[in-house]
């Protein structure tokens, strides 16, 4: 049994199709055909259920699934820890979409100048689906917003982030000298689709306040959110991170009276698993570029 048969096994089973998994692989179809048979017929025992278009899991394939990645995952982390020189390697690091281009960017800008010879992977995904990820080994480090529910993950609060209220700048409401939550409670909100995490934040905020906002749009993209509220009447909570990044004049910010909405921004990663020095040291500066953000 060899490693690269694990490996293009495993691709196999992700992708689920013979030509798909050998273009990620970068080799031909045939090569892997061979490659799995070969090894079925060194365990003696059908992995693969084969289709006219597709493959699935026999119960002896899930069951190889789970020890090759196991026997992958403590490779990679011996080849970690044995080239562990604190400067160079791969760290994958994942984002919320709400997060990744309003906060990250002129962080991995230093990053980079610092470390030159690392090689940084982003994933910007939904929290749901990058704490899976960081679960099964596959992103080192996350910049996500609380609350999170994720077993055996470790949490540490970069900075907490007011979300300003967003409408037209010809909007009724932009002369008021303050807006409080009862001035919004009838409002029609644009909101990010229920896999985003800031959804539930303004739900959560706006319940406090005894009223369920009036959702009329929801879309993937934070940037959609902004430019529907500036065409209508609909107004928005946008974290300030992005409010910052606004130079548009068709809508403006405001802060609300009173209590304020918020979110706690954090970065999460598995204490259990081996966390080169590069890693360490990006958290470092994560807590660095929070510091600065904080007070800028």
């Amino acid at each position: 049994m060899e490693l690269d048969q694990l490996r293009y096994f495993l691709k196999l089973a992700e992708m689920g199709n013979f030509t798909r998994a050998a273009e990620e692989l970068l080799i031909s179809q045939p090569a892997l055909s061979r490659s799995i048979q070969k090894l079925e017929e060194e365990l003696g025992v059908p992995l693969l259920v084969r289709k006219s278009k597709a493959t699935d899991l026999t119960d002896a394939g899930v069951l190889m699934k789970s020890r090759a990645e196991q026997i992958m995952a403590i490779i990679d982390d011996t080849k970690a820890r044995i080239t562990d020189d604190g400067k160079s390697g791969r760290i994958r690091l994942g984002a919320i979409p709400t997060i990744a281009p309003y906060f990250l960017p002129t962080f991995l800008k230093r990053f980079a100048k610092r470390f030159p010879k690392a090689n940084v992977e982003l994933h910007e995904d939904t929290t749901q689906n990058l704490l899976a990820g960081c679960s099964q080994g596959e992103i080192d480090l996350l910049v996500v917003a609380l609350p999170i529910v994720g077993k055996h993950l470790a949490a540490e609060t970069l900075f907490e982030e007011e979300l300003l209220l967003v409408l037209a700048a010809n909007h009724p409401l932009g002369n008021k000298k303050q807006i409080r939550a009862s001035d919004i409670e009838s409002l029609p909100f644009v909101v990010l689709n229920e896999a985003h995490c800031l959804s539930d934040t303004i739900s959560t905020y706006c319940r406090g306040r005894s009223f369920q906002p009036v959702t009329v749009g929801r879309t993937n993209q934070l940037s959609m959110v902004q430019e529907l509220v500036a065409i209508s009447d609909s107004v928005s909570f946008v974290p300030e991170m992005a409010a910052k990044l606004d130079k548009s004049r068709a809508r403006v910010y405001r802060s609300i009276a009173g209590s304020k909405p918020t979110r706690t921004v954090a970065m999460i990663w598995d204490p259990y698993r081996f966390q080169s020095r590069l890693v360490q040291s990006m958290r470092e500066m994560l807590l660095d570029e929070a510091e600065a953000f904080s007070k800028g």
